[in-house]
């Protein structure tokens, strides 16, 4: 019977160069009614800010019960491993599906064929990962609902009549930010892995409230020093960065994270208002957010000092929108040279870095006709 695989040639090509093969898509996914999620998400309204601990968890309980079924399907298929393993949510007809898919994979000579590993890594991720020193053992995710709260609203509602940070919005989401990293890397340890690899990074709006989704691949690297067996590195460089950094004998440490939430001000709003009817520079948005933006990259700078990283790699500033307020996010990965760590080749293959390309293209269409 013919396998029905999602994974490209180029995928197959670094898959076989690890002794696999691969398997059928698999997938697993939980529906829940949005009434239960939106009379959580009104309650967290009443509180101060923070985390909405009851909807996190219900969150966290249809990402799990979604990834336990994806399990299930892929020890039907015999598979050895998992791969592209994804966590997402649909809204549809008032309810919320949790869904996750991914593809197995077999090895191409007979042996055990019990399942040894998932991975959030497609098959060219995975070679870099595995070259690089890093065993993968599990697909891990950590995450957090949380909201501004009402306490919070006023607050800063009131301080936002002034230019500048609200340091009380900034300290929330710095705190959220952190606890889902924490979460991420607890979930590592709990299967005996010292790094969480490849971590990407969601936020999605929950009516009044916020989930923040990281997840990665926890993995082993026995050159990493002992103490990341109780404290395991975490890193958001793709896995062909990671490789690199690898060969010249770096190791990622964290994942470092900074917020710095702004406000123009009531003056600072109506003055850019009314240059904004003019052609030319609004200086007093020019200045707001080169400080904001310096302000959050300077607090992922202490924070790499205080764990003694030698660089910061692939900084990224994102800005979001909350009312008449700016959030300026900073995040990137700290690393440090470290003997021992190295890669099992000098070089990739092409096929592990070439970018697979779109060969269908689909334009608006009605059927019937034009």
């Amino acid at each position: 019977m013919a396998v029905m695989s999602g994974m490209s040639g180029n995928e197959m090509y670094c898959l076989h160069m690890q002794g696999l093969s691969p398997g059928e898509l698999v997938i697993g996914n939980s529906v829940y009614s949005m009434g239960l999620l939106g009379s959580l998400v009104s309650g967290a309204q009443l509180f101060c800010g923070g985390e909405v601990t009851q909807l996190t968890q219900l969150i966290q309980d249809g990402r799990e019960q979604s990834y336990q079924r994806l399990l299930g399907e892929a020890k039907r298929h015999g598979g050895v491993g998992v791969t592209s393993v994804s966590s997402e949510l649909r809204h549809f007809h008032g309810n919320i599906e949790f869904i996750s898919v991914a593809s197995c994979v077999h090895r191409e000579r007979p042996g055990s064929e019990s399942l040894q590993f998932t991975t959030s890594s497609d098959g060219q991720e995975l070679y870099c990962q595995v070259d690089a020193g890093y065993t993968p053992k599990s697909f891990v995710f950590g995450n957090i609902a949380y909201s501004i709260g009402v306490g919070g609203g006023i607050l800063g509602g009131l301080k936002s009549i002034a230019r500048g940070e609200i340091k009380e919005f900034s300290d929330t989401f710095n705190r959220t930010r952190h606890t889902a990293l924490t979460r991420l890397t607890r979930q590592a340890r709990a299967v005996g892995a010292n790094s969480v690899v490849g971590v990407q990074t969601v936020l999605m709006p929950f009516g009044g409230a916020h989930e923040m989704m990281m997840m990665g691949t926890a993995s082993h690297n026995p050159a990493l020093p002992p103490e990341c067996t109780e404290n395991p590195i975490s890193s958001d460089l793709t896995c062909e960065e990671m490789w690199s950094v690898a060969r010249m004998g770096y190791m990622p440490l964290k994942l470092v994270m900074g917020t710095a939430v702004y406000s123009l001000g009531v003056v600072g709003n109506i003055t850019s208002a009314l240059k904004a009817l003019a052609r030319g520079e609004i200086s007093e948005l020019t200045s707001l957010v080169y400080d904001a933006r310096e302000h959050a990259i300077d607090l992922i700078r202490r924070e790499a000092d205080q764990i003694g990283a030698d660089d910061v790699l692939g900084i990224k500033v994102h800005i979001h929108e909350i009312g008449n307020l700016l959030e300026f996010m900073a995040i990137g990965t700290a690393v440090k040279k470290h003997e021992g760590i190295t890669t099992h080749h000098d070089q990739l293959p092409p096929q592990a870095i070439i970018r697979d390309k779109d060969t269908w293209i689909s334009a608006s269409y009605t059927l019937g006709g034009e």
